[in-house]
C-alpha cells in the first residue's frame, strides 16, 4: 500500500518537534499545490509508518 495524502481534520494537541531543513523542504515540496497543511502531512506520515512497522519480537514475546 502506498502513502496517499488525505484532507482530514481530527481533534489534536500541540507538540513541538524539530525537523532537519532538508526534510522540511522535502515535505513542503510534497504538499505543494495541495490543500494539505504541513501538520496534517506529518500526522498522516506518522500514522502510515506506525501502521506499516514490522512488529518487534521482543514486544510480542516471540
Amino acid at each position: 500500500m502506498t502513502f496517499k495524502i488525505k484532507k482530514d481534520r481530527k481533534e489534536s494537541e500541540n507538540k513541538t518537534i524539530r525537523f532537519g531543513v532538508e526534510l522540511i523542504d522535502r515535505i513542503n515540496t510534497a504538499i505543494e499545490g495541495t490543500d494539505v497543511s504541513f501538520s496534517s502531512f506529518v500526522q498522516q506520515a506518522c500514522e502510515y509508518a506506525l501502521d506499516h512497522m514490522e512488529e518487534d519480537p521482543a514486544k510480542t514475546g516471540e
